[in-house]
């Protein structure tokens, strides 16, 4: 008899999959993994502290100054949750890009939202996606809101004080409803039915606090995502570009679409004259 040439596969154990999680070491299975760079000092939360500040008012004597500004809203009605936000990039008084992409799409549940450093966000919040699928691997079943929230609060933490600069917010939908978290970048995470982040959020709270109802209909929360970051795009010099929009619902997150503000502008903030009727074409007799 010949011996049999079929080969067989075997599947990873969550052990081995919890080994390629670890960063900075190789997983189980073979797979090198990056570490995170840190300064090459003695106490690197001490020198990041010293040299990197990313709190208002903490950076005066630093050379390096993170000079940054956005607009990031998220809340909850009855149909979901409305994140909106802008995509312009700054770099103090320069407006580096007009462009951003800040809303991180985690998986076709959950999205996660761009404020601070634009490379610490979109770098964890890219990781914490694959966090997220290897939960589903190991468990079998789509992760909460929460345990998401959760993890990225616990990635953040363990870096506190060395210069990361986030505020995200962690929207989605799962057996418990629609869910709304924020978590920040010294590990901070709070539940709530609204947020927004950004140096032009006290503005678009002005709007979201004036507006907001829980029985708002699809169509008027859309109106009042998008009104208040027309509202802090008039108002902050940070915030600006494309008003990027979307609908978290049951069956996942839809792309509603991006309008520019200075569209928004004239729809939601000019108050002008109104532009003149073209006169009624003459009838003849």
């Amino acid at each position: 008899a010949f011996p049999s040439k079929r080969k067989t596969m075997r599947v990873a154990s969550a052990r081995e999959l919890d080994g390629i999680l670890d960063l900075g070491r190789p997983g189980r299975l073979g797979i090198e993994e990056e570490g995170f760079a840190l300064p090459g000092v003695e106490d690197p939360a001490a020198y990041s502290k010293a040299h990197f500040g990313v709190g208002y008012d903490t950076d005066r004597e630093q050379s390096v100054k993170f000079a940054k500004g956005t607009t990031t809203l998220a809340f909850k009605f009855d149909g979901g949750v409305i994140v909106s936000v802008d995509s312009r990039s700054t770099m103090g008084n320069y407006i580096a890009s007009q462009t951003v992409k800040k809303v991180i799409e985690i998986n076709p549940f959950l999205l996660g939202t761009m404020a601070g450093g634009a490379a610490d966000c979109s770098f964890w919040e890219r990781n914490l996606g694959r966090e997220c699928r290897l939960y589903e691997l190991r468990n079998k079943k789509r992760v909460s809101v929460a345990a998401a929230s959760k993890m990225l609060a616990n990635t953040v933490s363990r870096y506190r004080g060395r210069g990361l600069s986030m505020g995200t917010m962690i929207c989605g939908w799962d057996e418990t409803g629609p869910c709304l978290y924020y978590v920040d970048d010294d590990g901070t995470r709070l539940k709530g039915d609204v947020f927004c982040v950004g140096s032009g959020s006290t503005y678009a709270y002005g709007v979201i606090d004036s507006n907001l109802r829980a029985d708002l209909t699809v169509d008027e929360a859309i109106d009042l995502g998008r009104r208040a970051i027309a509202g802090a795009a008039h108002r902050d010099a940070f915030s600006g570009g494309v008003n990027n929009l979307y609908h978290v619902t049951p069956e996942g997150w839809r792309f509603v679409g991006a309008v520019d503000t200075n569209d928004l502008y004239y729809q939601y903030i000019y108050k002008g004259p109104a532009a003149p009727q073209q006169p009624a074409p003459m009838q003849q007799d």
